[in-house]
Formats: structure tokens, C-alpha cells, sequence
């Protein structure tokens, strides 16, 4: 099954990032993809962390959603709508949730954001908890021939969550994310190919990659990992679309000559 990262570098107008969205969702479908990820707050980088609340949905309505849906449903693809703010439930704070779209438009999951992010080194100070609500639990779907697991960002370094997904076990792990540069630039890769390593599966992670124009720098680096942790595919920075192919005969070698998923004790 051929797949599709769409890496962006979003602005703080939805209106804008749609319309680049679905250039490259069109783009990664022309080229064959039959699943396609968008990264992590693909509809809105704003000019503060509160900016998101003016653009939170419903679940089910909206025109984030109705767009997710339409595309998925026009390119007939399996559609990892990287990540948008809901309304669900009580409290000013929004969740950041991660819905997947069937070929035919419908919503086929929703994954929202266990992990919130926090971070302060004395020049760049981030704290997802003042504006968002964390999710509580790990969602596994069917997307066609593939059982994926889904994940955001900041869950990328907890891998007791993707060890729950693996129950039954996955064939693909999504990671939609917009680390910063300064944490990108030291773990991203190094925690993507370990998490394909130890769950000896492919990772997608599709990711904001550049300079935005709230003078964010994200790190990129948007790429598939193969189940032995090789990166087959990756695009450092600035938008476009990383393809490669899931090949289920590559995940049953990598698990009958290493069968650390049956080895498991704890």
C-alpha cells in the first residue's frame, strides 16, 4: 500500500492552509498514495497559543472537518487529518485531536492528544496544558489492509502508549508533529526509528517543517521509518509530499528473524 506524509509550514490563516493542504493532498494522491497523513496542527500555526480557541469545532461540523472529509472522499483515500482544536466536553481548554477519514468521507477514528507538551530552556517556553485538554485514550483502526495506531507529537516519547497499540500488533504508526527545531534537531529521528524498531513496524510521521510567521521554527523532517528502523523516505524541510510503500511481506520478515513481539514478558 503506497502512503503519503504531507509535510507544511502553516500560517495563522485557516483559509490559507487549507488551500495548501489540499494541493498536496491532490499531490500525494496523483502520485499513488492510498493513505495520506497531514501533520500536526496542519490548519492553524498562530500568532499565540490562545489563537487556536477562536477556531476550536464541534466534533462533526466545522469547515476544518467538512474539508478533511471532502478531500478524503474526492482523492478516495484513507485520510490522517493531522490534527485541529474540538469542543468536546467541558472547560475553556480544547482538545487536540487527530481524525482519520475513509475513502468514502466518513469519520473512521478519532485520536485525541494523551501526552501535552512542555518545554523551557530558558530562551523558548512552551505548555500545551494552558490551552489544551488531554485525551485519555489509545485508538488502533482498519485502514484497509493495515491496522495503523495513532499518536501526536509529544506522545512520540512515551512508548508505553504505542506498546498498548500493538495489541493486536500494527502495521503502521502515525505521528503527526510539529516539534520545535531545538528538539527535533536531537531526538526526532532518533525516537521515530526507535519506536519502528521496538514495535517492528513502518512510522509515518508527517510534520510542520520550517520558519512560520509567528517566528516559530519547526523541525521537518517529515519521513517513513521501515520496520527495522531504516528511514526510507524523508523531506528535511519547507512543504511537499514524502511517499513510500508499506510492504507486509518486509514487516513478517523483520518479525520471523527477530521475534521480539512474541518475546515479550511485561
Amino acid at each position: 500500500m503506497q502512503i503519503a506524509a504531507v509535510q507544511m509550514v502553516s500560517t495563522p490563516d485557516v483559509g490559507r492552509n487549507l488551500e495548501a493542504a489540499g494541493r498536496l493532498i491532490a499531490e500525494a494522491a496523483a502520485a499513488g498514495a492510498q493513505l495520506v497523513a497531514l501533520p500536526e496542527y496542519f490548519c492553524l500555526l498562530g500568532r499565540q497559543d490562545t489563537d487556536k480557541l477562536d477556531h476550536a469545532e464541534a466534533p462533526g461540523t466545522g469547515p476544518i472537518q467538512a474539508f478533511l472529509a471532502d478531500a478524503a472522499r474526492r482523492h478516495g483515500v484513507w485520510l490522517l487529518g493531522g490534527t485541529l482544536p474540538l469542543r468536546d466536553g467541558p472547560g475553556a481548554q480544547v482538545l487536540n485531536s487527530n481524525g482519520v477519514y475513509a475513502p468514502d468521507g466518513r469519520l473512521a477514528a478519532r485520536y485525541d492528544k494523551i501526552h501535552l507538551f512542555a518545554f523551557d530552556n530558558g530562551r523558548e517556553r512552551y505548555d500545551e496544558g494552558r490551552t489544551l485538554r488531554a485525551g485519555s485514550t489509545p485508538v488502533a483502526l482498519q485502514a484497509g489492509p493495515l491496522r495503523v495506531g495513532l499518536s501526536i507529537c509529544y506522545d512520540l516519547r512515551f512508548p508505553e502508549l504505542y506498546r498498548g497499540l500493538m495489541q493486536p500488533p500494527c502495521d503502521l504508526l502515525s505521528v503527526p508533529a510539529a516539534f520545535t527545531y531545538t528538539t527535533g534537531r536531537a531526538h526526532w529521528e532518533l525516537l521515530l526509528r526507535a519506536r519502528a524498531v521496538e514495535n517492528q513496524c513502518y512510522v509515518l510521521a508527517a510534520a510542520q517543517g520550517g520558519t512560520h510567521e509567528n517566528g516559530r521554527r519547526t523541525w521537518g523532517h517529515s519521513m517513513v521509518v521501515d520496520p527495522w528502523g531504516e528511514v526510507v523516505a524523508v523531506r528535511p524541510e519547507g512543504e511537499g509530499v514524502v511517499l513510500a510503500a508499506v510492504d507486509p511481506a518486509r514487516i513478517a520478515q523483520v518479525r520471523q528473524q527477530l521475534p521480539a513481539l512474541a518475546h515479550r514478558r511485561l
